[in-house]
């Protein structure tokens, strides 16, 4: 596994989001047929993804996703909108205006402080859960190819 090459203290933000980084860098170069992660679940041994529930092969594509946004930055929130609309109403549109609407308003009543610290360790806390993911995922990828060697 790569190792962060910038020393930052444990908890910064940086050392969490290099953790991820590299993790997912990682899980992409132990994937070598990602194929295999389909229909099988995160939890539990052999039995097939239930209906809605997201298999090894949806995580290992999301986690690719996240990267690249961790690694390269945002997108413009116009391309970001279009992307996730992607195919959508207009009807949903609407809806997505009127709860950004309703956000910032509660957001608004919040101290600027304190809305730092509540995303900031929202922030935190997912990139080390998405962190665990893909540790979990190279490591069920490995289980399956022992099993198939």
């Amino acid at each position: 596994m790569q190792v962060p090459t910038k020393l930052y203290p444990k908890n910064c933000l940086l050392t969490v989001m290099d953790r991820y980084s590299a993790t997912v860098r990682n899980m992409e170069q132990m994937v070598m047929i990602p194929s295999l992660l389909r229909d099988v679940p995160l939890n539990g041994q052999g039995q097939q993804a239930q209906d809605g529930a997201p298999d090894l092969y949806k995580y290992f594509t999301m986690l690719k996703a996240i990267r690249v946004d961790v690694d390269h930055g945002l997108l413009p929130r116009q391309e970001w909108w279009s992307k996730v609309a992607c195919g959508r109403a207009h009807e949903s549109d609407h809806e997505a205006a009127e709860t950004e609407d309703e956000e910032e308003r509660v957001l608004g009543k919040l101290d600027l402080e304190a809305q730092f610290h509540l995303h900031f360790s929202s922030l935190h806390h997912i990139l080390t859960n998405l962190t665990l993911k893909a540790e979990e995922v190279t490591r069920k990828y490995q289980e399956i190819m022992g099993q198939a060697m």
